[in-house]
């Protein structure tokens, strides 16, 4: 079972389909961090060996956000206009993937229409 911290860039749905896949999900909004900065969501990620799920492209700059020093970034990239639905469809590709879930720790994730990359690769 993984444990993920939501960013408040996602929709708050996107617990939810976590916790239909099994794992745990603690939304930035429900902890008094919705407004805050990446830095201190990554804080506040590492201090409690959460993985980060967002739809902030920041997180994906490993020069500021190194892969290694987290329990796992995960950059969800919709499409431009994409709905909630396409949004969380992407989120349960992740979740899908056993291959990734495995070995999500230390590593950052894309997650796009029909593919996932990994930094660094798996």
């Amino acid at each position: 079972m993984s444990y993920f911290l939501v960013d408040a860039s996602l929709p708050r749905a996107a617990g939810d389909v976590i916790r239909a896949y099994g794992h745990r999900a603690t939304d930035v909004r429900d902890i008094g961090l919705g407004t805050a900065a990446d830095e201190d969501i990554a804080d506040h990620a590492q201090r409690h060996q959460l993985a980060i799920l967002t739809g902030d492209q920041d997180f994906g700059n490993v020069q500021v956000f190194p892969p290694a020093n987290y329990s796992g970034i995960v950059v969800i990239r919709p499409p431009n206009g994409a709905n909630t639905a396409v949004v969380l469809s992407l989120i349960e590709e992740f979740l899908k993937d056993t291959n990734v879930m495995n070995n999500h720790r230390a590593h950052l994730f894309i997650v796009e229409p029909g593919r996932i990359r990994a930094r660094p690769p798996i």
